[in-house]
């Protein structure tokens, strides 16, 4: 047996562990992953350390991705990236902690089939020497930012969930959420966002934010770590360490500043990771931000040791798995290179480097550094037992593998996507209402769904169809053309009501793009016609085009907000959300148009 694997039983502390882990089609686990022994003694766990190969502890502080959705299929742009072709040589090869799944990478085709895919990893990491198990983690935050879509239960995302102030509610889409991705094979999930969004032109954050309230923030991310840690049994990840909520430029093509006062960080960004490490959060994300008044030197959060040991460390008391944002954004790469953002992540405090977008390069770099003395083994050690006790915690060193047959028992179940539809009920929120508008009658009428979102127009039709509308789609995209805006007027006074559907409409910043969609919304309220004007994203939209007499917030655009949406617009339910922020003036964003709790209904 061995050093890790009796360390692994060593910290469960207790008596035998039986066979746990289930066959499954995919491949047969390992015989020493099934028949564990019992064993003990703290020493025993320090000799595993010990035991253990320098290359093999710095593997185990990197989280990869592959190309592609079956770990035995080469793809030619993991051989660029890589070296190797297939997913499982890439475990094999640099035998990494933690694995991330990406749908824009070829990773995610159904359920079914990532549950299959993460009993190759594991058959590939438990071949190694080590036999240890990766932590398969993903981005399921919900709403704007999901990798699996339907069959898996999709929520309305934070900012709804801040738009209902139901605590409970977020713990149990939580935990639905983590059970669902527990079937799946993936113990991690990068989420809850812990950012409080106080910047309406935040780019990269937004609806993302639970609210710009940091009591709150917290009180949701508590309620969000309980479900995933406690109810689920994966691991929580509070982001985006030390807090992007007031930024105007993404940090995935930007390093931005946040000028925050010692004193403003400490109530407006603090609480809420105060508040998860309180509630026991097992990880926690850094932010590629630089902050001053935490660090003057000009490093992002990721890179400097004043804020990641110094801060969370030291004066929050973080003792936790500490893993970087992606070290392939643009925010953290500029300022040294990427050889050296590896090292300097570590040197900083963190214990896992994720995404690193030059792999033997970043490797080599901190092998280096150890062996030079510039990093002390010992700071290794510090980071290799806080991946190994996360590993143990979650369970994974023990059954690593799941059975792809029960997906169907266990995702995206008819129990959880009613809950899930009961949730989003509650976050819809109707911010004008000039004319009475809403809710309408049973009447039949003709209806004209524009705007953004190609499904997410059609999944509003099809739910106003099934009220007995006759429906028209024409979807404009995020920057409609002056012949798409043309055409939806046209098709607008052809009809009796027409919703129209924003999507950062807000965002001046491209000016020659996004303003479009206020152009659209401006020209069909110039027809005279029965406008309804929805922000399926941000609820901020309105402050560019106040002159239209019904708006409603949905935060989210997927079809579950949809249905909602439809379950208000025609009186079913009423509108119960209350806006978990203030709207702003356009132009003046310390000037409340609708403030915080602002919402109407009937």
């Amino acid at each position: 047996m061995s050093a890790l694997r009796r360390f692994a039983i060593a910290s469960l502390a207790t008596a035998t562990v039986g066979a746990l882990v289930p066959a499954v089609a995919v491949s047969a686990p390992p015989p020493e992953a099934r028949k564990p022994q019992p064993i003990s003694t703290l020493q025993q766990a320090t000799q595993a350390i010990k035991g253990m190969s320098l290359e093999d502890k710095i593997g185990q502080m990197f989280v990869l991705f592959a190309y592609g959705p079956d770990a035995n299929q080469p793809d030619a742009r993991n051989t660029a990236l890589y070296g190797v072709a297939t997913p499982a040589e890439v475990v094999a090869k640099y035998h990494p902690g933690g694995w991330i799944y990406f749908n824009a990478r070829d990773n995610v085709q159904n359920p079914t089939q990532l549950a299959t895919y993460s009993n190759q990893l594991q058959t590939a990491a438990v071949k190694q020497g080590l036999h240890l198990p990766l932590t398969i983690a993903t981005d399921q935050e919900q709403g704007v930012v999901v990798r699996i879509g339907p069959p898996a239960t999709q929520f309305g995302g934070n900012m709804a969930h801040g738009a209902t102030r139901n605590t409970a509610d977020a713990r149990t889409a939580a935990g639905i959420t983590g059970r669902e991705l527990k079937a799946m094979g993936i113990r991690e999930d990068y989420a809850p966002v812990a950012d409080v969004n106080v910047n309406a032109l935040n780019p990269v954050i937004g609806v993302r934010s639970f609210s710009s309230d940091p009591k709150l923030v917290s009180d949701m991310v508590v309620a969000q770590v309980q479900g995933y840690q406690n109810d689920a049994g994966i691991a929580a990840t509070a982001k985006h360490f030390p807090g992007h909520g007031d930024t105007v430029d993404d940090s995935h093509t930007a390093l931005p500043t946040i000028n925050h006062t010692r004193e403003q960080w400490e109530t407006i960004d603090a609480p809420s990771f105060k508040a998860a490490i309180k509630a026991g959060i097992d990880s926690i994300m850094t932010a590629h931000i630089v902050v001053p008044s935490l660090d003057p030197s000009g490093d992002p959060a990721t890179l400097s040791k004043p804020i990641l040991t110094g801060v969370l460390r030291g004066e929050l008391g973080f003792k936790g798995l500490i893993v970087t944002d992606a070290l392939e954004m643009a925010a953290v790469r500029a300022k040294y290179g990427d050889a050296e953002v590896a090292v300097r992540a570590i040197e900083a405090g963190a214990d896992q480097v994720l995404l690193p977008p030059a792999p033997d390069v970043q490797f080599k770099a901190v092998l280096d550094a150890v062996k030079s003395g510039r990093i002390s083994e010992r700071r290794i050690d510090e980071s290799l037992l806080r991946i190994l006790l996360m590993k143990i915690k979650n369970g994974v060193l023990f059954q690593p593998f799941v059975d792809p047959a029960k997906i169907a028992t266990t995702v995206g179940t008819p129990a959880s996507l009613a809950t899930a539809q009961k949730i989003v009920d509650k976050s819809i929120t109707l911010v004008k209402n000039n004319n009475s508008t809403l809710p309408l009658s049973k009447t039949p009428r003709n209806i004209l769904v524009t705007g953004w979102g190609v499904s997410t127009t059609q999944s509003l039709a099809n739910s106003l169809t099934a009220r007995g509308a006759t429906t028209t789609v024409a979807q404009t995209g995020a920057a409609p053309t002056d012949a798409a805006i043309a055409d939806a007027v046209t098709k607008a006074q052809a009809n009796d009501v027409t919703v129209v559907l924003t999507q950062k409409a807000w965002d001046t910043k491209v000016t020659d793009k996004l303003a479009k969609q206020q152009k659209l919304v401006k020209d069909l309220l110039a027809t005279g016609k029965t406008v309804i004007v929805v922000a399926v994203r941000d609820p901020y939209d309105i402050a560019y085009f106040d002159d239209a007499p019904t708006y409603l917030a949905t935060y989210g655009y997927a079809a579950v907000s949809m249905e909602s949406l439809a379950k208000v617009l025609y009186g079913e339910i009423a509108p119960t959300g209350k806006l978990p922020v203030d709207i702003p003036v356009a132009g003046q964003p310390q000037t409340p148009l609708y403030p915080f709790g602002y919402g109407l209904s009937w």
